[in-house]
């Protein structure tokens, strides 16, 4: 996991990963993920401060079958096939994650976990995947975990 993910080509799966950015980046980035034809979902976690909220409002932006269990392991498992979401790559955004990471810390690291196994799954199969959360600029002072 990395902080700052200015200078990311989101079309080379050796880049794969999950990026801290400032939520000023989410525009652009995006811009650029569909420019190269990438699948882009944006999560808004504002006010998720929860694993039955995360998985909850994930479910409904990244559009997840209706067999998905609300559990952490069949969230992996959807986030390594995203075959419903017929794409050459995919970049997730994730806006306001910081109350997420604030009241939920063992969730939030769970789901970082995650999304960093899914990225490298993703960069197996040479795949472009990368997950993109926003956090406040101050966030960037702290170390990540």
């Amino acid at each position: 996991m990395s902080s700052r993910g200015s200078d990311l080509d989101l079309t080379r799966p050796s880049q794969n990963g999950v990026y801290f950015v400032g939520a000023d980046d989410l525009d652009r980035l995006a811009r650029a993920a569909a420019r190269e034809e990438l699948h882009v979902c944006r999560s808004d976690l504002a006010g998720c401060r929860d694993k039955h909220e995360l998985l909850r409002r994930l479910a409904v932006s990244l559009q997840l079958p209706a067999t998905f269990g609300h559990n952490w392991d069949a969230l992996a498992d959807c986030l390594r096939d995203l075959g419903w979401l017929p794409a050459w790559g995919h970049v997730l955004l994730f806006e306001h994650t910081d109350e997420l990471r604030q009241y939920a810390p063992a969730d939030y690291d769970i789901l970082l976990g995650i999304l960093d196994d899914a990225a490298t799954f993703g960069a197996e199969h040479d795949r472009p995947w990368f997950a993109l959360l926003a956090l406040p600029d101050g966030a960037f002072a702290t170390p990540f975990p």
